[in-house]
């Protein structure tokens, strides 16, 4: 009313807490005591008031009994506009609340797409295997599973995948699905307000020392380190310490989570004085509840962290144990956001994952184990129907042809056997960009420069062979002629495109660089100039807003942009793409006439730059720019070794690392303080996977550079 979120109830009839609109609200007042229309207007509109206008379903609650609901609250359907009643759901007419005062269980059951990942991989592994493991009697203190976790390689873990989660993972050293669990509960806004994703590791390993407030709290809150992790560590405390019942206690955490001071207020009132009467004391209870109330609103109940935790592991599990299968199911279920799958492709490559493009004798159309190169080779074969203009049911179409007569021999021997509908001459160009047919011995621009005509003469043979025509010069072309295709193969050039064009269009029709990259090779040395990687960036710095600190990444430079201002200033916009991910950089004015030079398509910069998060797209507002002195291969290489790691079958492990791989680099150890540089024998050739053999071994953060 007037601007003021006031009931008109309480513009009439003064209110506790809406005394400033009842105030401004005379006016009506005068007008319903005066005028009877008016008074007949307000009395219809304080009968409507608060009705409900329309009826929302949630998306995910199912209410749950043991008898009919009906014998406990009105039900309906509910029909979708224009639809038939009879195929509607059924809901209750009472809301949330009104649902869970009369005692009824109301469940929430959300979708995971994790979930479909684990179903997923077990497929995969059957289908390879002949078997596949129960995931629900997998061995939760599986040592293989726990060290990678230690290693923090948990990218493509579910809950455990984030740059701070990873940090936390090296900090705690996991040893137990219970400490798994934890993290799940620990990266939630409440603990973290109060720093418990620090304390935790520091308290488990023993490098801050363990503290009760009262000897009493140590049963409840021993197997958590004296912290309150969980909902029912302040249920229990206010329990066991105020003299609650279970329903009282509840009814605490329901206060603290609405966040209503007058609430708050007399449940701290209440609490204190329980504590005092069950002998505590007044100081002990202010201390314990100032610790309850900003926590309890976002700490999670125990067995949510549990269950959480069990598809943390089982996909840690997974990752561990079957990679192949479980990378390629990881990669389908993200195949629309390209930034994820850039992340999950540069994960298999430090995994010693071979990512191969799409093949039309080895591919579906999601991404899938290859085992074509013999069971020793690890390599995923990216799907069909990533590529541009090739839709699912085109491949499903060259995927059944596939199956019932064999792989295709060539180019030819495909576009005879395939259905027409296939032979789309942008359908057919996009394969070969994207090197689908790299397999049957054709090179992409060679075959890029015929396909037309080899569409052409298909299609044409298909006809003639429907309408029963036969080439007069058959006889005659016998030795040369392939009868299936219908005439002289035409000939393919032995032309092939340079890398860089190469790369260009396996991005254009995968929308990802996936034979090679611009970056590849240079990993080692780019990272001595950078602080952060875009996908940290991204992941980090989006929680901070204004507050983001200054970062350097460095990538490729990709759709470089220039404009001018309205007082015609020169400034670029571009996409800084690095192994992992890709943001866009804004070049304002004054950065562009310093650095502007530098700046092209294809490039490999610096960016030194603070992250902008004003629209939905983050973007890099630049500050400064430089190329960084580049050589691939060649530079010494920079292995950190906590002291905690160094057990014999690590060194063991890296003696083995570093002898297959003989080349030019010098190796040297970082060991606590010291810097120890091993005999020229050991020197290595950092391409060809030994940075990501390197990772899988010590860890992520292994390799300096």
């Amino acid at each position: 009313i007037m601007g003021r979120d006031t009931p008109l109830k309480a513009c009439l009839t003064k209110t506790e807490g809406h005394e400033d609109g009842f105030a401004s609200a005379g006016e009506l007042r005068t007008m319903y005591e005066t005028d009877p229309e008016a008074k007949e207007v307000i009395d219809v509109a304080l009968g409507l008031e608060g009705l409900r206008r329309q009826d929302g379903i949630h998306a995910a609650a199912v209410v749950i009994s043991r008898d009919p609901l009906t014998d406990y609250l009105p039900i309906q359907r509910k029909p979708d506009a224009g639809g038939n009643p009879e195929d509607a759901p059924i809901v209750t007419q009472y809301e949330m609340h009104g649902v869970e005062e009369l005692g009824l269980l109301k469940m929430d059951f959300l979708g995971l797409r994790n979930l479909s990942v684990i179903e997923r991989t077990l497929d995969r592994i059957e289908a390879v295997s002949g078997e596949r493991p129960d995931i629900d009697a997998v061995d939760l203190a599986d040592e293989p599973t726990l060290e990678m976790l230690r290693r923090a390689d948990s990218v493509g873990v579910f809950q455990l995948e984030g740059a701070a989660m990873r940090q936390t993972l090296r900090a705690l050293a996991p040893t137990s699905f219970d400490d798994v669990a934890a993290l799940v509960a620990l990266y939630r806004p409440g603990p973290m307000a109060a720093n418990m994703h620090r304390d935790y590791p520091e308290l488990k390993n023993g490098r801050k020392p363990l503290e009760y407030l009262h000897p009493d709290i140590e049963p409840i809150l021993k197997d958590t380190y004296g912290l309150m992790l969980y909902q029912e560590s302040v249920m229990r405390v206010a329990q066991k310490f105020a003299g609650y019942s279970l329903e009282e206690a509840d009814n605490l955490r329901k206060a603290c989570g609405k966040k209503i001071r007058k609430m708050i207020a007399a449940e701290r009132q209440k609490f204190v004085a329980g504590c005092v009467s069950e002998g505590y004391g007044e100081e002990l209870g202010t201390q314990l509840f100032d610790i309850i109330e900003p926590f309890a609103d976002y700490a999670f109940n125990k067995s949510h962290s549990y269950g959480y935790g069990l598809v943390a592991y089982q996909t840690a599990w997974l990752k561990q144990h079957y990679p192949v299968e479980y990378m390629s199911a990881l990669l389908t279920s993200v195949k629309d956001n390209k930034d994820k799958t850039a992340v999950y492709l540069a994960e298999c490559r430090a995994m010693g994952i071979d990512v191969l493009v799409p093949d039309v004798n080895r591919s579906v159309a999601e991404f899938a184990p290859d085992r074509s190169s013999g069971e020793d080779r690890r390599a995923i074969v990216f799907g069909l129907a990533a590529v541009r203009n090739v839709g699912e049911g085109l491949v499903e179409r060259i995927v059944a042809e596939r199956d019932t007569n064999g792989p295709f021999e060539d180019i030819f021997d495909f576009c005879a056997r395939v259905d027409p509908v296939v032979l789309n001459k942008r359908t057919m160009e996009s394969l070969a960009k994207a090197g689908a047919f790299d397999s049957v011995g054709h090179p992409r621009q060679g075959l890029c420069l015929v396909l037309e005509d080899v569409v052409d003469r298909t299609l044409e043979h298909r006809r003639e062979q429907e309408l029963g025509i036969t080439s007069l010069f058959a006889a005659f072309e016998e030795d040369q002629a392939d009868p299936a295709w219908g005439g002289t193969k035409v000939a393919i050039p032995d032309a092939e495109f340079d890398k860089a064009q190469r790369l260009a269009f396996e991005k254009e029709m995968l929308g990802l660089y996936v034979s090679d990259h611009p970056l590849m090779g240079y990993e080692g040395a780019l990272s001595r100039y950078t602080d952060s990687s875009l996908s940290d960036m991204r992941e980090e710095d989006v929680a901070a807003g204004d507050r983001s600190p200054v970062r350097t990444v460095g990538g490729v430079v990709t759709d470089l942009r220039r404009s001018y201002t309205k007082k015609g200033d020169l400034m670029a916009r571009f996409v800084l793409e690095d192994l992992q991910a890709a943001m866009e950089v804004f070049v304002f004015p004054k950065t562009m006439a310093e650095y502007g030079a530098l700046i092209e398509n294809d490039a490999i910069l610096v960016v030194k730059g603070r992250l902008d998060t004003r629209e939905e797209e983050p973007k890099i507002v630049c500050m400064e720019v430089s190329r960084p002195l580049l050589h691939r291969g060649e530079e010494d290489l920079h292995i950190k070794l906590p002291l905690g790691v160094l057990t014999d079958r690590r060194v063991e492990g890296l003696k083995d690392v570093l002898s297959g791989h003989p080349g030019p680099s010098a190796v040297l150890l970082h060991v606590g303080e010291k810097v120890l540089r091993l005999p020229p024998e050991f020197n290595v050739d950092c391409r060809n996977g030994l940075v990501g053999e390197l990772k899988r071994l010590l860890g992520q953060s292994a390799v300096l550079s």
